[in-house]
């Protein structure tokens, strides 16, 4: 996998689209705290362009800047928690939250670490790099993903989650330059994101297919909770 963990089936994209705005919105609010003008923003101008990729409506859009930006006077407050452990079978996880309050996601990730084990800070970060990751997929004929790296500048690059989709690496500082040179390359840029890759991945193959099943349903019951954001587990 290498890259976030992200739960199986179609039948639930519903719910899947209007978490992922709910998780976009908090990240707008967060990056908008930066100043309002994503021209000034690169981090703002980021998650914009996300939101816009998955036809993120433009009213919900705006709010969330103005909330970040305390514009209007309907300020909100968001604070960034990760959360590392295991998943059964010794799966290393970073838990990416974003709250309004630490008091009330803290004893809720304890109860979802009850079936893993909940570590403290550092206690499996080393075991990930932190990472700029851009999806993208051809917007030309021709294209090709290996020299679209190099021309760009990512580090390195994989199949993405979706047949024709790449996944390229960055060093965190690159991300918004890459980003922005893969259009020029013949790529089409579908997120973009700062995140975790795991340096020892767990290979599915290794694991019985209950041990799996239970390491996926670990996952997608914190991926479940109101505050997760990203939920990246060392699976490859």
């Amino acid at each position: 996998m290498g890259a976030q963990w992200k739960a199986k089936g179609k039948a639930q994209a519903a719910d899947a689209r209007g978490k992922l705005f709910g998780k976009l919105a908090k990240e707008i609010m967060v990056a908008a705290r930066g100043g309002a003008d994503p021209a000034g923003n690169s981090k703002l101008r980021l998650v914009l362009e996300q939101a816009r990729k998955v036809s993120m409506p433009k009213d919900t859009l705006e709010r969330a800047i103005k909330k970040g930006a305390g514009i209007g006077g309907d300020a909100a407050s968001f604070e960034h928690v990760v959360y590392e452990g295991f998943a059964p079978h010794q799966v290393a996880v970073m838990v990416e939250c974003l709250t309004d309050n630490v008091k009330r996601t803290a004893p809720e990730m304890r109860v979802l670490f009850r079936k893993g084990q909940l570590g403290t800070s550092g206690s499996v970060a080393w075991d990930f790099d932190h990472v700029g990751m851009i999806e993208a997929e051809p917007a030309t004929a021709g294209a090709d993903a290996e020299m679209a790296a190099i021309e760009a500048g990512a580090q390195d690059l994989e199949p993405g989650e979706e047949e024709g989709q790449t996944l390229f690496w960055t060093e965190p500082t690159d991300l918004d330059v890459v980003s922005r040179a893969l259009p020029e390359h013949g790529f089409s840029v579908l997120s973009v994101k700062l995140g975790y890759r795991p340096k020892n991945p767990v290979n599915p193959a290794n694991l019985s297919a209950e041990a799996l099943e239970e390491v996926e349903a670990f996952l997608a019951a914190i991926d479940a909770n109101d505050d997760v954001q990203n939920v990246y587990a060392a699976l490859g």
